[in-house]
């Protein structure tokens, strides 16, 4: 399996939605643990790395230097 490219400040896409409707996330913590926050309403949720490659679909946008 492919391993997926992900940095700080990345637009993500998961393969759920979130109930507010919206499916992008801004990564804003890496680590043991990542920590997403909606872009919709700005709710944030710490995932355990290996649940959250397992969870991502793709990068929407990557974050510039």
């Amino acid at each position: 399996m492919e391993e997926k490219e992900f940095g700080l400040y990345d637009i993500v896409e998961m393969k759920k939605p979130h109930p507010c409707g919206t499916n992008r996330w801004k990564v804003i913590r890496l680590g043991a643990d990542i920590r997403i926050k909606c872009e919709g309403c700005a709710h944030s949720v710490l995932l355990p790395r290996k649940e959250f490659v397992r969870k991502m679909k793709k990068v929407l946008v990557k974050h510039e230097e």
